[in-house]
């Protein structure tokens, strides 16, 4: 049976569990804890499992309580925190494709419609949850499922689960429902937290992100940093683009990133950004043997990848360039529409090289000071060469593979 919820209006809540009157106090100490900078400073798993206690100390019979937050994310449409009585706390990162396993449920039903819903089955839910694994074999008797949403888009749920038989009374019903306000509230602001950071990561970065995040968001924040510099173009891309089918192009661009920036950040490298089919990475000069010894173990891990990469029969080729030296990191652009990124003669250097491969028909380039920091044993110069813009010949150096 499903119903929504009901709320009679008393000030004395009677849960049958627990035999005494919850007090207007009692419930209010829950309504401030919520709202307050205590539980404001709590990850996910913290503002769960403290809620659940606090009900359980008011006598409530809840023996699962589960947070669905809504998100924007490329990867995932959401995260579920679950939470039980002397358990650790379960957080499962849901994928796109979750939105159908989810479709025939009561709680997809709550998010679509925006409205509350007790489900009480009479017996095990199991069969009903099938799809979601947080309320699989706990002998749930009923839930009570509300939906938390304060702005328009995707809605979030809560759910509060019970084994008693009967589930939940009415006047239990009414203790959730004062406390749903409040826990709209501070899901809320997680859920804008997580928005903010996740799609700042995804198109910018976490190292850039984390700048923008302190406030530094202006055209005269400039750093000056060492780094070492990776930069990888895709060759026999114009030729691939004028004879592929555009959606054919994208699927392989996308494949292809898919192999190339894993191998990047693995080795604590950031992707400053995509150009067309070129990636730009930076590893931050902290201690430049360790960057330069990490962008070379991205380049070699990339050139695996590419010798075994193929897509719809597609086999691909790359030059991959290598520099350590100095840049100027921070806020490029005009007024409102800047970008954050990297300047100076040592990242035109190190764009200089990429060309320079396919010139010279190597897949790995480096210059002389990534080279000395770097101190691989397998490296071998190929000589010294004209750059454009530079007006003394850089001596070159690649991998013996």
């Amino acid at each position: 049976m499903t119903t929504a919820i009901y709320a009679p209006d008393t000030d004395r809540l009677q849960p049958k569990a627990a035999g005494h009157a919850v007090s207007v106090g009692a419930l209010l100490s829950i309504i401030e804890w919520l709202s307050g900078d205590e539980c404001h400073a709590l990850d996910e798993a913290g503002l769960v499992s403290g809620l659940g206690r606090r009900l359980q100390a008011l006598g409530l019979p809840v023996d699962r309580l589960t947070l669905h937050l809504m998100t924007l994310h490329p990867e995932f449409i959401g995260r579920t925190i679950a939470w039980a009585p002397g358990e650790p706390v379960e957080i499962h990162d849901r994928e796109h494709g979750a939105r159908v396993a989810i479709s025939n449920t009561p709680l997809r039903k709550v998010m679509e419609t925006r409205e509350p819903l007790v489900v009480d089955t009479g017996e095990s839910v199991h069969g009903r949850w099938q799809h979601i694994d947080v309320f699989a074999d706990r002998g749930l008797m009923q839930l009570v499922i509300a939906p938390l949403c304060n702005v328009d888009g995707p809605v979030s749920a809560a759910v509060f689960g019970t084994r008693r038989p009967g589930g939940f009374t009415a006047s239990e019903r009414q203790v959730i429902e004062r406390i749903l306000p409040a826990l709209r509230n501070t899901s809320e602001l997680r859920i804008l937290r997580q928005v903010e950071l996740s799609l700042l990561d995804t198109y910018i970065g976490p190292l850039t992100a984390s700048r923008i995040l302190a406030g530094r968001i202006r055209r005269d924040e400039i750093e000056s940093m060492e780094a070492a510099l990776l930069l990888c173009d895709l060759r026999g891309f114009t030729e691939l683009s004028n004879r592929l089918p555009g959606s054919t192009v994208l699927g392989l661009l996308n494949a292809y990133f898919d192999r190339i920036v894993p191998a990047i950040t693995r080795e604590g490298g950031e992707v400053l950004k995509f150009m067309g089919d070129a990636v730009l990475a930076f590893f931050p000069g902290y201690d430049a043997v360790h960057s330069c010894g990490a962008a070379l173990a991205s380049a070699r891990a990339i050139l695996e990848e590419i010798d075994h990469f193929q897509y719809e029969g597609i086999g691909v080729k790359a030059g991959i360039a290598l520099h350590y030296g100095e840049v100027s990191y921070g806020n490029v652009g005009s007024g409102r529409r800047l970008d954050f990124t990297l300047i100076g003669g040592d990242v035109n250097l190190v764009s200089r090289i990429q060309t320079a491969c396919s010139e010279l028909g190597e897949a790995l380039l480096m210059s002389e000071p990534f080279r000395e920091e770097a101190g691989a044993g397998d490296v071998v110069s190929v000589g010294a060469h004209r750059l454009k813009g530079f007006a003394d010949p850089v001596e070159l150096f690649t991998i013996v593979r």
